[in-house]
């Protein structure tokens, strides 16, 4: 889902990078309202967990891996607002040490995953969570998010390929999605690991989370 550079038109990534761009600067204002004291060591200790777990495939079907994307698993623990930022950082340290992702094509990849991603994840948690108000409704909620997280980020993605011309959209489109509706499965067990765990020991780093 990290598009390199080449893959979109000028004037796909210029308009991805002023939303991408627009959307981080005013995530970066409400975490300086909203995040405690506290959750800053833990902010860092997310983005390096996220970054490292991105570099571990599993397997798919036919040959085809995957990997975490890691957007739910950061806006359930620290909010949407600090997930986005975590994310931003993750796909800019990718693109600009590791190569994983193109310069140019960065605004795409942090409207993608970065805020795409991480507010229809985070939105989907929350419609489950509060309907579910329990442990069992936080993991039920961070499956589906984590699978819909996925599969609408690798949507953006498919459209933002078709626009730039790079493939017909009726295409791009169903390749993109078939494959990630795959993959969102794997994010959305090992998200949901994740955060089973910290229900049980941390019940307190998990947003929303309501005693049962």
């Amino acid at each position: 889902m990290h598009i390199p550079d080449g893959f979109l038109d000028p004037k796909t990534w210029g308009t991805a990078w002023v939303l991408g761009g627009a959307s981080i600067g005013y995530a970066v204002t409400k975490t300086k309202e909203r995040l405690q004291e506290r959750q800053v060591p833990f902010m860092g200790v997310m983005a390096a967990f996220i970054f490292a777990a991105q570099m571990i495939n599993f397997p798919i079907a036919m040959g085809t891996s995957g990997h975490l994307l890691g957007a739910v698993l950061a806006a359930v623990t620290l909010g949407p607002w600090a997930a986005s930022i975590i994310m931003t950082t993750i796909l800019a340290l990718q693109a600009f040490i590791f190569l994983d992702g193109g310069v140019t094509a960065l605004g795409a990849n942090i409207l993608n995953i970065a805020v795409i991603g991480v507010f229809t994840g985070y939105g989907t948690y929350l419609l489950i969570q509060r309907a579910w108000p329990n442990r069992t409704g936080t993991l039920v909620g961070t499956f589906v998010a984590s699978w819909v997280s996925v599969v609408l980020a690798s949507a953006a993605c498919a459209v933002e390929l078709a626009i730039s011309g790079m493939a017909p959209f009726n295409a791009v489109f169903p390749a993109m999605l078939g494959w990630h509706v795959l993959i969102g499965i794997g994010e959305a067990v090992i998200t949901t690991a994740v955060v089973s765990y910290l229900t049980q020991v941390r019940p307190d780093l998990v947003h929303q989370t309501a005693k049962a």
